[in-house]
């Protein structure tokens, strides 16, 4: 079976729209402090989360296809760029589009609190719709909404949609934006921690969300080879699990988490040596970092055999639904650079964690770059990256 080739990336996040800036800010290693959100109606105790600096806002979003589409269609625009096709080679191919989101488009919804402003009749999960209009997609169009884990669920079926033949091409990640239910349910939660997002830190205290959107362009290896196109990594096979436990808290022997770990690795065909970097999902809450810990232990053994992480959350914030989409463009560069960037420093870390973060740039130390993501519901996902042999 021909492989599935990522050909294009695309992002925005609190660090600004482009895979460049995201590039900066992982070059820098520097800690951003999470913004005040300039919403009169956050009346929670900590109303903070990691910004888009584009649009403002105060945006209509009306006028537009709302906040996380409009992050979605930006990053969308780069990949493509990057993976050198035009919107109207997407409508001559058979083209799909799958796009994970955690809470749509409820925060466009939010703005209007006054009886007096109607409420406009559309659908909060038309994100990927919105996506598909704007570049002229008229084939496949889904929409996965695993919570926090969307984009990674959203990554594999787009892969395996190219796999059973049913695209030739498929545009996948996810985006998310800021949204008031959602901000203030983790306040109540008491999951938000005041500092910022800081993945195995001793003293971590919560999560920190942010706005973003991460987007890949894929292509079956023969369309690819027909353009002369050049491949920037190969997606991999996926494990999925669920806990099927706790409503929001992972279980705590992470059985299901090794088991999506294991199947990734086993359905690739890639040994556990072979893996030279992590992407966790690390959010920064206490039980879902010590979990995920002892989980990479199980299936890589001590602390000197387990991958280097690169804590993408400590720079960027939770992205939600982003998160694992970002994490696959993040993957992509570290394939492409042959290293993994230095960690965010986020003060001392948990003894009770014990996983390698460097805070120096390390070479990858296997070909393959593992993506975790990670959802209330239990839903749990690790998805494989790797180098691509040319077309």
């Amino acid at each position: 079976m021909d492989p599935v080739l990522v050909t294009g990336v695309g992002a925005v996040t609190c660090h600004g729209a482009g895979v460049p800036a995201l590039r900066d800010a992982m070059a820098r290693a520097r800690a951003r402090q999470p913004d005040k959100v300039p919403d009169p109606w956050a009346r929670m105790e900590l109303p903070l989360m990691y910004l888009v600096p584009e649009p403002a806002l105060g945006e209509d979003a009306d006028d537009g296809p709302g906040r996380a589409a409009s992050f979605a269609v930006r990053a969308a625009h780069e990949a493509l760029a990057c993976a050198g096709l035009t919107t109207a080679a997407l409508g001559a191919a058979r083209t799909a589009v799958v796009l994970g989101t955690c809470m749509g488009a409820l925060g466009d919804r939010e703005r209007a609190r006054e009886p007096a402003v109607p409420r406009q009749e559309r659908p909060d999960f038309e994100v990927s719709s919105l996506l598909a209009a704007a570049l002229g997609v008229t084939g496949p169009v889904s929409s996965a909404s695993n919570a926090c884990a969307a984009s990674g669920f959203a990554l594999a079926t787009a892969a395996d949609m190219i796999r059973c033949g049913e695209a030739d091409v498929v545009v996948a990640g996810g985006a998310d934006a800021y949204s008031r239910i959602a901000l203030a349910n983790f306040n109540r939660l008491g999951a938000v921690d005041a500092q910022g997002c800081r993945p195995f830190a001793a003293d971590r205290a919560g999560t920190v969300f942010g706005e973003g959107a991460g987007i890949v362009v894929l292509e079956s290896a023969a369309h690819a080879r027909a353009r002369r196109a050049t491949p920037l990594a190969e997606i991999g096979e996926s494990g999925w699990s669920c806990d099927a436990g706790h409503p929001t808290a992972p279980e705590e022997s992470g059985e299901q988490i090794v088991r999506a770990l294991r199947d990734a690795l086993d359905r690739g065909a890639v040994p556990p040596a072979a893996v030279g970097c992590v992407i966790p999902h690390g959010t920064g809450t206490r039980l879902n970092d010590r979990v995920e810990s002892a989980a990479l232990h199980e299936v890589f053994g001590p602390r000197a055999a387990v991958p280097p992480l690169y804590s993408l959350k400590a720079l960027v914030g939770h992205t939600g639904g982003a998160a694992a989409g970002l994490a696959a463009v993040a993957a992509t560069l570290f394939i492409g650079r042959g290293s993994v960037p230095p960690n965010v420093p986020v003060g001392a870390p948990d003894p009770g964690c014990d996983v390698p973060l460097s805070a120096v740039e390390t070479a990858l130390t296997g070909p393959a770059v593992l993506v975790n993501a990670y959802a209330f519901g239990g839903n749990n996902i690790s998805l494989l990256l790797r180098e691509a042999v040319a077309c």
